[in-house]
């Protein structure tokens, strides 16, 4: 009964074994909504909208949207808002990536089944990007991703403020008793001051970077602040490209090829990017076929520099990326780098945009190639036999001096453990200990939390301690920074080696040689292995969830949407 074929209205009709009078009844339905036949019969742009009373990086959209619904009437089309799940990254219980690929089962299953033409994304909070990307890759409907823009930061007292970098150090600083209460709560209403995502290179605004490296977001608009009329404009052109995707029937798997894949993980790991955009960006380019192997992201770290001095790798702040020549003057500095045959959702090629590119750029925020910020890309993948599948290290952001250790294990073996026990006067730990959290991967937790960003113990933090290795199966938030050790696979729950260590074993990291064991002999793991602590599954989504999702190392998708599966 499916007529996707068809433009418009005609496209994918209600079953009711008569097509001519289901397009008759459609009509009649969309004429009481007010739309004239000219309007209905032009090409038809479904804007999906992600805003939300509880997603505070979302609360600019109506203004966007209805930007990008000018930019598809100037261009001839019609365009027509749905609402999706909204993912607000800090309104969620557990964690919003529980949620993540709900929404993009919800993304999919709407651009599929509604006549559309051609779709805009409209996203910008943490998992939303991805989760939309994840959906219209497996809806293959033309597709084009407007992002939210990061916040303007905030002053306080003589110092700028952004979120959420600059959150955990002043909570940092709280913990060790250096911030009165009075103080923290000033600081608590300065950090997130306008619409918007986080004002750093955090997940949010990694994943825009990414999204136009892909060539899914019109060239020179991942970096442009939410509240700038630049914003407004950039929603505008989006709209109108949108019309050109309904003509030329320009699909995202043409867009994001393994080329295109390739260029995204340079981009990611030249501007320092989050930790997340790894195992999302795996997850988008799994919904099409595309395998990303962490030995791959090993390579091209130690043949990419970071080039971009942002927090929390760096000291700026995404208004300044943007002020300093954005994504373009990233991208011509890898170019040599770089597959510029890939398609852009403009259909034009990126070797042509960069040729065409060459604005001022701002050498204090983006560095040259010859002239980098740091020699080498932001993260690396480890293996060894605590992980046997890898783990993650986002190395630009942590202390270079703890990269090369041995040392013992604190153990603590839930997120209830953790927050029980880790303040505890008692506790045994020194700085140079390996702080180590089980059971807060995909399963574990369930949802792979950010809880990975450990807090030092306060008897530590409050003798001067800021930093210590840390170990676990969850995620960081992007704005986060330390020498934390994530994403570790398999996870506990799932029969993982780091399910298996005590307090008192010896851990051995070695950054150089890309190495994380467990200095604890076969036989006693053997004696230990209990197969895991996996959460009882429960009713509804999450019962599906705890039966289908996959590994860190496979996206933490699930397992019947990879490889493009209708």
């Amino acid at each position: 009964m499916a007529d996707h074929g068809l433009p418009g209205l005609a496209r994918g009709l209600t079953n009711y074994g008569d097509r001519d009078f289901a397009l008759y009844l459609r009509r009649s339905f969309a004429r009481s909504m007010g739309y004239s036949t000219r309007a209905l019969a032009r090409p038809i742009v479904g804007i999906a909208d992600s805003a939300s009373g509880f997603n505070n990086c979302h609360r600019h959209f109506p203004e966007l949207i209805e930007a990008v619904k000018r930019g598809v009437l100037a261009a001839g089309g019609t365009p027509i808002t749905f609402p999706t799940i909204s993912l607000g990254e800090v309104f969620l219980d557990p964690t919003s990536m529980l949620y993540r690929n709900l929404m993009s089962m919800d993304v999919e299953e709407m651009v599929r089944a509604q006549p559309m033409d051609a779709a805009v994304l409209v996203g910008g909070c943490d998992k939303t990007v991805p989760a939309q990307l994840m959906g219209a890759a497996s809806a293959g409907v033309p597709a084009i991703q407007l992002l939210a823009g990061p916040m303007m930061t905030g002053r306080h007292e003589g110092e700028r403020l952004g979120a959420c970098t600059d959150c955990r150090r002043f909570w940092g600083q709280y913990r060790a008793g250096k911030l009165t209460p009075q103080q923290i709560d000033g600081i608590e209403g300065r950090l997130a001051t306008t619409a918007g995502t986080c004002a750093v290179m955090g997940t949010a605004s990694t994943m825009a970077c990414i999204t136009e490296a892909l060539g899914m977001a019109l060239p020179g608009t991942a970096a442009i602040p939410a509240v700038h009329a630049d914003r407004l404009r950039a929603a505008e052109a989006t709209g109108e490209a949108a019309v050109a995707l309904a003509h030329s029937r320009l699909t995202p798997d043409r867009i994001v090829t393994a080329h295109a894949i390739e260029n995204a993980l340079r981009v990611l790991l030249c501007i320092g990017g989050s930790t997340n955009a790894i195992v999302h960006l795996t997850a988008i380019a799994g919904r099409l076929g595309i395998p990303i192997s962490l030995e791959t992201v090993n390579r091209l770290s130690d043949d990419t520099p970071v080039l971009v001095d942002l927090k929390p790798s760096g000291q700026h702040y995404m208004e300044d990326f943007f002020a300093a020549g954005g994504m373009g003057g990233v991208l011509r500095e890898l170019k040599p780098k770089l597959h510029l045959d890939c398609v852009t959702v403009t259909g034009q090629k990126l070797g042509d945009r960069l040729n065409g590119d060459g604005a001022w750029v701002d050498r204090q925020v983006i560095r040259s190639a010859a002239e980098p910020f740091q020699p080498v890309g932001g993260l690396v993948a480890l293996f060894g036999s605590l992980a046997p599948r890898g783990a993650i290290l986002k190395r630009s952001a942590a202390d270079a001096r703890l990269f090369e250790r041995e040392g013992r294990a604190v153990v603590f073996t839930s997120l209830e453990d953790l927050s029980n026990r880790v303040d505890d006067p008692a506790l045994d730990v020194t700085a140079d200990d390996f702080l180590v959290l089980q059971n807060a991967g995909p399963k574990g937790a369930p949802g792979m939390p950010e809880a990975g960003y450990l807090p030092i113990p306060q008897k530590l933090s409050r003798a001067g301690v800021t930093d210590m290795v840390r170990i676990s199966d969850a995620r960081m938030s992007g704005t986060a920074y330390g020498t934390i050790v994530l994403h570790v696979t398999p996870e506990s729950a799932d029969g993982g080696p780091l399910g298996l260590v005590k307090s008192g074993d010896r851990i051995r990291l070695s950054v150089k040689a890309r190495k994380l064991d467990l200095l604890v002999d076969d036989a006693e793991l053997r004696r230990r292995a209990n197969g895991g602590q996996a959460a009882a599954p429960k009713r509804g989504y999450r019962r599906l969830y705890l039966d289908h999702v996959l590994q860190a190392d496979l996206g933490c998708d699930f397992d019947f949407l990879r490889g493009g599966q209708a």
